[in-house]
């Protein structure tokens, strides 16, 4: 916000060149457990970055793009605040590390030759 109380004119480039998490959620005045931010931060704004992908932010009013930016941080915020990056799986590296292996096929169960008897 500007003094006067208006949005920053460019909230959104502030917003990109911020120098951490804790300054994004402080320019967009979104409250947070420093907790769950020391776990999550990069799984937080990655999730943000991904739910704003969905938005078209150009050509917006300036209180519009701030409302989107603290409802895509909060949102962001939020998954993480009630779950864990495991359960998440916003990194590729975490959907691959830990992915639940899939039930072995009938074909690729193997049968001990002792334990077969002939008819």
């Amino acid at each position: 916000m500007s003094a006067a109380g208006s949005p920053a004119p460019n909230l959104l480039s502030a917003v990109r060149v911020a120098a951490s998490a804790e300054e994004i959620f402080a320019l967009l005045g979104v409250g947070y457990d420093p907790k769950v931010l020391n776990v999550a931060r990069l799984h937080v704004l990655k999730r943000m970055s991904a739910y704003l992908a969905e938005t078209d932010l150009d050509g917006l009013p300036p209180g519009d793009v701030e409302v989107h930016l603290k409802e895509a941080l909060a949102r962001a915020y939020q998954d993480f605040a009630s779950s864990s990056p495991l359960e998440q799986r916003v990194f590729k590296v975490l959907q691959d590390a830990v992915a639940p292996a899939p039930a072995p096929a009938e074909a690729d169960v193997f049968v001990p030759l002792e334990s077969l008897q002939p008819d």
